[in-house]
């Protein structure tokens, strides 16, 4: 599943929100094969996504949106995107092009009318998908120009418009999701394996993960003094392990997911905030050499040591938010628009904040006044 395009009013923190995941010319010798379409090769898409920004930008909001959209299309229920709306007292409105699992184009068009008071009901929402097929030769761009002008009468109501959408797929790591890991359904040996070299890279005291004979989807994590049991994705005894060794065990699902092939989209979301910085950029290089035709991956970082992975500039964005403006308090910066040449050096830019994201340290320093 890719994701190509998406515009965002009045949900979340997000006004006006606009960002787009194609790029307009291939890249040479670029680190990440395959950056687009299997057999469509005009058909160019950010393979990679990595979003950064100070703490509070939308990051994880970004992520949250995308899923929300996902869970309503599959549902088909109103409450996956009514919860979310920011200001109920105006048209809250979203659209996206993605592509499933066959070469058609969707786009989703949904606005839901202002209700000050009560239930939304099913007549406050109205969704328009449209599909156009992907021929050999189709760029993004021209794909965008036919649905920019199909005419398309939309259902009676928005959960028969979403029958139009089939083949979703995707997988979401939050930071919070401790509770119950999601274990992949297939090659569990090769699992078990990504799972023990993972959590012995974080944590040194692990020193063995065994299965479970007879219990399905159940290991031993062992460690130099004691061992510590994880049932259908849920710990027991969750305190003993470190919060570097619990996020070890979501990145390890990913990981296996993406070497599976098991989903095609994935949004990995701050999940390396306990994790050394060179564990972090490791971990990255393997996801992006895993990832197959039509993935695509969104991977959130305060870590600066990542711009120095050698991936293409439209990989990297930014995420600036400015409370003052009323219009548009999230913005997305891309940053191949502000560095068009090869030699445009990533980190000496955002070491200069030429991107406006650096987080403001100034009420830090005001503490320091008090005393």
């Amino acid at each position: 599943m890719i994701v190509m395009d998406i515009q965002i009013n009045n949900f979340f923190a997000f006004k006006n929100f606009h960002m787009n995941m194609s790029y307009p010319k291939k890249i040479v010798d670029s680190y990440i094969q395959e950056e687009f379409l299997k057999e469509r090769p005009n058909f160019r898409y950010k393979k990679v996504n990595i979003l950064m920004g100070a703490n509070a930008t939308g990051k994880t909001s970004f992520g949250r949106m995308l899923m929300m959209i996902f869970n309503f299309m599959h549902k088909k229920q109103s409450k996956e995107i009514t919860d979310d709306i920011c200001d109920r007292g105006l048209e809250a409105s979203f659209s996206m092009d993605f592509i499933t699992n066959t070469y058609d184009l969707y786009r989703i068009i949904t606005k839901v009318a202002p209700k000050i008071e009560g239930e939304y009901e099913i007549s406050d929402i109205h969704v328009c998908v449209k599909k156009v097929k992907i021929n050999q030769k189709d760029s993004y761009e021209s794909c965008k120009s036919r649905i920019d002008k199909l005419l398309h009468k939309p259902k009676n109501s928005f959960i028969e418009e979403l029958e139009i959408v089939e083949g979703l797929s995707w997988l979401f790591e939050y930071p919070e999701n401790y509770d119950k890991y999601s274990i992949p359904s297939k090659n569990i040996e090769r699992y078990q394996q990504i799972l023990e070299y993972t959590l012995k890279a974080l944590d040194p005291s692990i020193t063995k993960v065994d299965r479970i004979d007879n219990v399905e989807n159940s290991f031993v994590l062992r460690m130099q003094n004691q061992s510590v049991i994880m049932q259908d994705g849920k710990i027991i005894e969750p305190n003993i392990l470190s919060s570097g060794t619990k996020a070890g065990i979501a990145i390890a699902n990913v990981v296996a997911s993406i070497i599976n092939g098991d989903n095609g989209f994935y949004y990995c979301d701050e999940k390396f905030s306990y994790i050394h910085s060179d564990i972090e950029k490791a971990f990255l290089s393997v996801i992006i050499d895993s990832l197959r035709s039509n993935d695509q991956l969104f991977f959130t970082t305060h870590n600066t040591d990542i711009l120095d992975l050698p991936l293409p500039k439209h990989s990297f964005v930014f995420l600036r938010k400015d409370s003052n403006d009323e219009s548009q308090p999230i913005k997305c910066i891309s940053a191949a628009q502000y560095l068009k040449r090869n030699t445009d050096s990533l980190r000496n830019a955002v070491d200069n904040d030429l991107f406006s994201s650096a987080p403001s340290v100034d009420y830090v320093y005001k503490i320091a006044d008090l005393s």
